[in-house]
């Protein structure tokens, strides 16, 4: 819990300096690829909770992955080691670019399906999305083949599940019952 209310005020920070000099972008996608390295790199993430691994190797780990990040980028990364905070750099990632989708008027819908989405229908989806929430949207495919076909849409705390597992699941829940 405090780790995640600390990885938002160092989101916070960085994208208030990153506005101020007008590289909120650049270090937008900085973050994206911080946050997916270490989402999909689970040694990397281990290292960087690691409290047997010294902090002076986990920045120089970081900096060698993360090399051609932006100034404010590598600074972050910098005020992370120093403040022994550099295990919740994933979390800050993911915060800054929720923050700056946020102050933006972006939303982001995950659609979940069975099988990747095709362009027509990844289309359809923005329209509708768009309609819903008068937002820009941006939208995430997640493919999970449990759902068997059809499709959940979150659009922030908002779902629709129009997931055939899910249908299947009530069909049983109304044979249990009765």
């Amino acid at each position: 819990m405090a780790g995640a209310r600390a990885a938002i005020r160092y989101a916070k920070a960085i994208l208030s300096l990153a506005k101020d000099q007008n590289t909120a972008d650049a270090v937008n996608n900085d973050m994206k690829a911080i946050a997916k390295t270490i989402s999909q790199s689970k040694d990397l993430s281990d290292m960087l909770k690691s409290p047997v691994v010294s902090a002076a190797i986990k920045k120089s780990v970081i900096l060698e992955v993360f090399k051609d990040a932006s100034k404010e980028s590598l600074n972050l990364i910098d005020t992370l080691v120093a403040n022994k905070r550099i295990d919740i750099l994933g979390d800050v990632a993911v915060k800054y670019t929720q923050l700056l989708d946020q102050s933006n008027g972006v939303e982001v819908a995950t659609v979940t399906t069975a099988v990747a989405l095709t362009d027509a229908l990844k289309t359809k989806v923005l329209e509708k999305a768009k309609d819903l929430t008068g937002k820009n949207v941006e939208v995430k495919n997640i493919i999970d083949e449990n759902i068997i076909g059809g499709f959940i849409l979150r659009i922030g705390d908002v779902q629709y599940n129009a997931s055939i597992a899910n249908q299947l699941n009530k069909l049983k829940q109304e044979f249990t019952l009765n």
